[in-house]
């Protein structure tokens, strides 16, 4: 049976006076609920800049938390977490018009990552990233969805150049702004080991992927590796908030599909 163990933490970093970010998380109560529902992971990053972010960051989560608690038994999570994800930023968008009558400016980013039987699906948009870190190396999970990198998949600047480009932080894809938003959704395979990083850009602004996958992979404790990167992204730089989850597989179950429905593999 798949088994995970986790850690959360969230810090408005040394120049903000209020944290914009927010976490959540859904652990199964029962070994029936691992099967057909699994555990959940959710961080978002409220837009800095716009009003009531981090009003946007919390709906948003708990709407995506709501959501999958609700959801039909064993329905499949590369389904559910987009529509999550759209209904997410459905509820944003709209609180945003309540907010404002005359139009929006409540945004948000969002990463998910849903995890059951020895598969994990990431759904995300913006620049909140989700890394797979394994064997010491962090491989990222997600695309960020900002106008620099969207430069860069298109050739127009190199990584180097978008790494320190002003547009850089700059979304070009948020929850909130539109009635619809394009989810980008990875499905993964999971090893005993793994440990997946949920994480907003006030901690993968500052800290490379290997520096992360260094500390995840010497510290046993993910309790302490939590408080080890954020002191770190707080020495490094500090100016944003800093948000992460560290989800590490105990123990999965093989299985294979069969017309739409899992079976175990010996």
């Amino acid at each position: 049976m798949l088994d995970v163990e986790f850690a959360q933490l969230s810090d408005t970093g040394r120049v903000r006076e209020h944290n914009e970010d927010y976490v959540g998380h859904v652990v199964p109560a029962t070994p029936a609920l691992v099967h057909t529902h699994g555990w959940l992971f959710v961080l978002a990053d409220g837009v800095g800049g716009q009003e009531k972010g981090e009003v946007a960051s919390r709906t948003a989560v708990e709407c995506v938390i709501a959501g999958f608690c609700a959801a039909a038994s064993g329905e499949p999570h590369s389904a559910l977490l987009p529509r999550l994800v759209q209904a997410a930023n459905t509820r944003v968008f709209e609180a945003g018009l309540a907010a404002r009558p005359g139009g929006g400016g409540m945004a948000t980013t969002l990463v998910a990552c849903a995890l059951r039987f020895d598969r994990a699906v990431v759904a995300h948009v913006g620049d909140s990233r989700c890394y797979l870190v394994r064997r010491g190396h962090a491989t990222v999970l997600t695309k960020d969805h900002t106008v620099a990198s969207e430069q860069a998949r298109l050739g127009l600047l190199s990584r180097r150049e978008a790494a320190k480009a002003p547009t850089r932080h700059l979304l070009s894809r948020s929850l909130g702004n539109d009635m619809f938003v394009n989810v980008d959704t990875e499905e993964i395979q999971v090893l005993v080991g793994d440990v997946l990083v949920l994480c907003s850009d006030g901690l993968h602004g500052p800290l490379s992927a290997p520096e992360i996958a260094s500390v995840v992979t010497h510290d046993a404790d993910l309790d302490a590796a939590t408080r080890k990167l954020v002191t770190l992204a707080n020495q490094r730089d500090g100016s944003d908030n800093i948000s992460l989850q560290l989800v590490r597989v105990r123990a999965v179950e093989r299985v294979g599909m069969y017309r739409g429905r899992p079976y175990r593999l010996r």
